[in-house]
């Protein structure tokens, strides 16, 4: 039987398989951290440059270039660093909730370390990385069966989740599996809908999977190595840009030239000494400037790979248009665009598939506190004046604040 049919039956028998076998009283882990070994891109033949093909694998070498992954550490750092918090959901009164603080404090304390080894930090930065690289970012979720930590949250590589795309809604039927790369009946390990996270970044109609902010940037990334080698390589002087031309020169003069060249003068620094009847003339093969390194055209690149993870090029390390007065607003609109869409998908996904789905907490959510203005000081300034115009109270600053509310006695204080 070859891979195909495998595949191909056990998909059949998901729909007979229960996605949650095992211990629930332990929260066991089902799915592999590292299924596959992907080897990087190697081209076609020795100094040929070929286009590959956007897979997991060639995305992954991609983003451990400087400039992707200065664009990606820009927004990973600053969504996984953010201060959040875990509150009564709108819609519902706090008073109105069972036990509302304790189970406050569970969330809390489970979100702050999601299981044994990883931090929130370390589990959600291999989301967004993911989540920015390929579109696909996966947790998976485990239900404990202790009421004080009933769950445990792991970060799945998203490139091995399959999505079935006939699942009609069933919450027992599995929804998503993961690939272990593995033949016969290990080759799939199939998960519930209540089992996954699966974020999915510029969700698209005709595929179930997502659109990574690195594969729109695939193509000018690809361009952006081969001109920055290149520039390399005409620095070092390893590409040759002119030619020694001897005029009436016999084949013997010229080979004696060669090897004079290259066991006398080649590597060692010394002044070569010609004697001949006419004096040879060097031909250059370009303008022996820096506009052979192609350095506008490698600025252009890095202005479309800024465009593709839409942030401004400022950030990536052009400056040549950027002044004083336009920096600030540069880095307001690169927050507003790319870091807070990234914020609040992972919030309503944290909030519906986990708290929602998963525990079936439906009075809370997640969210992040720094998402409606960066700089602290204008945005405690607009919130002192909604608190004198009436607008908002004290506790519901805190609250958007991450702090616990006030009695009414401090409140009139």
């Amino acid at each position: 039987m070859g891979v195909r049919e495998t595949v191909k039956d056990v998909w059949q028998r998901l729909a007979g398989v229960d996605a949650a076998e095992g211990d629930a009283t332990r929260g066991d882990r089902k799915t592999r951290m590292l299924p596959s070994i992907l080897t990087p891109y190697r081209g076609a033949r020795s100094g040929q440059e070929a286009l590959p093909k956007p897979t997991p694998a060639n995305l992954r070498k991609f983003s451990e270039t400087p400039v992707v992954r200065r664009a990606i550490n820009l927004v990973k750092d600053k969504v996984a660093s953010m201060d959040w918090q875990v509150r009564v959901r709108r819609g519902y009164s706090a008073d109105a909730v069972e036990n509302v603080q304790e189970r406050l404090g569970i969330l809390r304390r489970c979100m702050e370390e999601p299981n044994a080894s990883d931090s929130f930090r370390v589990l959600w930065e291999q989301v967004i990385e993911d989540l920015l690289v390929g579109g696909f970012g996966a947790v998976e979720m485990e239900a404990t069966g202790d009421p004080l930590r009933p769950f445990h949250l792991w970060a799945v590589d998203g490139a091995t989740i399959q999505v079935d795309s006939r699942w009609d809604g069933d919450p027992a039927a599995p929804r998503y599996a993961q690939a272990t790369g593995r033949l016969g009946a290990d080759a799939l390990v199939p998960l519930r809908d209540d089992e996954l996270i699966y974020v999915r970044l510029n969700p698209r109609s005709h595929t179930p999977f997502g659109l990574g902010r690195l594969e729109v940037a695939f193509e000018a990334v690809n361009q952006f190595l081969s001109a920055h080698r290149y520039a390399g390589r005409l620095a070092s002087n390893s590409v040759v840009q002119y030619a020694l031309w001897l005029n009436e020169a016999t084949p013997e003069q010229h080979d004696r030239l060669i090897r004079w060249w290259q066991d006398e003068i080649e590597g060692t620094g010394r002044v070569p000494v010609l004697s001949s009847e006419k004096k040879p003339e060097v031909l250059r093969f370009a303008g022996g400037t820096d506009a052979d390194l192609r350095l506008q055209w490698q600025e252009m690149l890095i202005r479309m790979i800024a465009n593709a993870f839409e942030l401004p090029p400022m950030l990536l390390g052009v400056e040549g248009d950027v002044n004083r007065s336009t920096a600030a607003e540069l880095a307001d609109e690169a927050f507003q665009s790319a870091v807070v869409p990234v914020a609040k998908l992972l919030a309503e996904h944290i909030t519906r598939d986990l708290f929602a789905k998963k525990l079936g907490w439906r009075e809370f959510e997640f969210c992040f506190n720094e998402l409606e203005g960066r700089d602290d000081a204008s945005e405690a300034a607009i919130q002192k004046t909604l608190i004198e115009a009436g607008v908002l109270t004290v506790n519901e600053v805190r609250e958007m604040r991450g702090l616990a509310p006030l009695a009414s006695k401090e409140v009139q204080q």
